[in-house]
Formats: structure tokens, sequence, C-alpha cells
């Protein structure tokens, strides 16, 4: 913090050493406040070489902050740890949004992962690899690798960061929710290394505003083009439209949205909720009148995040106290 009335020093010896005071101890809680966020660990998803990907330059860039990230092609994991006397065994895998075309990083990721800690949840920020023909040989499965190598890295660390492996959910903004609602209907299906044979499968996940479907008559569209490219087979188009991929052993879910969104369209959650149920998968379902898409007014997130604590309760996942 810069001195802004240097001149008192010379003229106002009390006043400095008062100033002198809070100037020590504004840059204590300041050192302190830099310490929580060095205290959150940067880990690359990848050792060696990067699944699927094309020997090319690195090109991701983002606003002045960083909150917002694009063409990212070197995936990483950020580690928000609570206190190990705090922690609850549950851990949480986190995939910002921003239509397959950018990165949510704050708002949709380290927000809500300094949220999730208070709880005693383990959160894990996914900065995955933003669909580009590029940078991948493939570019349809390049997120849905890196949703697969995060949950494989945190049950291979659970003893490590205090997790139990059986309590690994996933959560998921608009595209990050179509991501993570991915990860929870095709982790049958490894499109990655994983000779240790370790689960794929979230326990559980939590949809927010999420796209789900590719379909014509209720798809994000801008979502499908930029993950499948503007003239997707039939085919595709089935295969990641994830109501119509819902099985018995489909984790249960979490699901909210505003009935407003004008930007992803409330069916949906509507049809994955009634594919979940058609299957006798548990889930729960919150639409609000309001709220547009990302409930960025109302309602606040304190309204729904406690809807979530107690399913979350509810389910195993958090004490019940």
């Amino acid at each position: 913090m810069r001195e802004r009335t240097g001149i008192s020093r010379f003229f106002y010896p009390g006043l400095y050493s008062t100033m002198t005071a809070r100037y020590f101890l504004m840059s204590l809680l300041l050192a302190l406040a830099c310490f929580s966020v060095q205290a959150q660990k940067v880990i690359p998803l990848y050792t060696g070489t990067i699944p699927n990907s094309r020997d090319v330059s690195d090109e991701e860039s983002g606003n002045a902050d960083r909150s917002i990230l694009f063409k990212t092609s070197k995936p990483t994991l950020t580690i928000y740890l609570p206190e190990a006397s705090q922690a609850t065994g549950t851990a949480m895998v986190i995939c910002p949004g921003g239509g397959y075309g950018a990165l949510m990083m704050k708002m949709e990721g380290a927000d809500m992962a300094q949220r999730l800690v208070k709880w005693g949840i383990a959160a894990f920020v996914l900065k995955y690899r933003l669909p580009s023909d590029r940078i991948m040989i493939d570019k349809s499965i390049g997120p849905l690798q890196d949703a697969q190598q995060a949950i494989k890295l945190v049950r291979m660390h659970a003893a490590e960061w205090h997790v139990d492996p059986a309590k690994i959910g996933i959560m998921g903004f608009s595209a990050g929710g179509h991501l993570a609602s991915t990860a929870g209907t095709h982790y049958s299906q490894p499109l990655i290394d994983d000779k240790e044979n370790i689960s794929l499968r979230p326990d559980f996940m939590v949809l927010v505003y999420p796209v789900i479907s590719f379909t014509d008559a209720i798809g994000h569209i801008g979502s499908r083009d930029n993950l499948l490219g503007k003239d997707p087979s039939a085919e595709q188009i089935r295969k990641f439209s994830n109501e119509q991929q819902v099985t018995p052993q489909t984790p249960p879910a979490f699901l909210v949205q505003a009935e407003d969104d004008s930007v992803v369209q409330v069916a949906n959650s509507i049809q994955f909720y009634e594919a979940l149920q058609r299957n006798k998968v548990g889930a729960s379902l919150h639409i609000y009148t309001k709220g547009g898409h990302g409930f960025l007014k109302i309602p606040p997130r304190d309204v729904w995040m406690k809807d979530l604590k107690y399913w979350m309760r509810n389910n195993g996942w958090l004490p019940s106290k």
C-alpha cells in the first residue's frame, strides 16, 4: 500500500505512528490473503503428452484479470482444499461454462470453489481444452477427455487430498453443464489412458443452467457448433444429446435453471430430469421464475445453493448438521 501523506511523518509523528500501525496491520492482512491464494495449487492435467493434441503453439488468451479465458490448449486443475479438520471427504470437479468458446474461470470457477470449500468440500476447477481443429485431432472429445482425467486425478490423490473416492461429484455451468452431464453419461467409454482401471464415473452431478441437448428443437446450437462443427451428423447429435444417454447407472443429479433463460431453453433441464426419472435415478430439479441465464441478479446464489446443500445432505455427501 502506498502512503499518501508522507509529509505527516515529519510534522505529525503521532499520526505517523498510528498510520504505521495501520499500514502494518493492512500489510499483514494482505499477506495472509495472498498466502491463501498461493495455497491454491495449480497442476497440469496430464504428465507428458496431452492426448488427442496437435504439436502447435499455445494461443491461450484472456481478459485483463484472466477471469475469462479463450483458446485454452494446456488443461490444468486448480485445487482448493478445506482445512483437514473441516474436510467432509466430498470433492467437486467444477467445469466453467462459456459455450465451448470461452471459460468463465472466476464466476463459474474460482468463486464457486471458494464457496464449496467453506462447506468442507475439496473443489477442483477444471481449465479444459476448448474444442479446436487447430489444437486437436478430434475436437469433439477433447473436453470430455479432460473431464475424465480430472475425475481420475482426484480419485488417484484421494488420500492426499482428504477425499472419499466414493464422494466425487462434478459441477458444470451452461456449456460446462453439458460437459459435466457428458462425463456423467459417457463414463463407461474411457477416452484417456486408464491402465490403473480407476472409475471415471462421477458419484453425482450438479448442473447449473446447463446445456444438455444438441437437438435442433431445444439444443444450444452455438455450443454444438463449437464442439461438433456446423454440420454434425445425426449420430453425433444423438450421442452428445445427454437426455438420450441416461441409463439406470447414470449418477444422481441436481439441476437448477430459470424459466426465463433466453440463452439455454429450460427444456434442457426438464428433459434430462425426466430421463433420470424414467431410469429411476435420483434427481432434484429447481426451476425459478426469473433469473435469466447465469442468475446474474436473481435469485442470488445463496438461494439455490441452500437447496443444493439440502440435497447433498439428504444424499450423504455432506454431514446432516
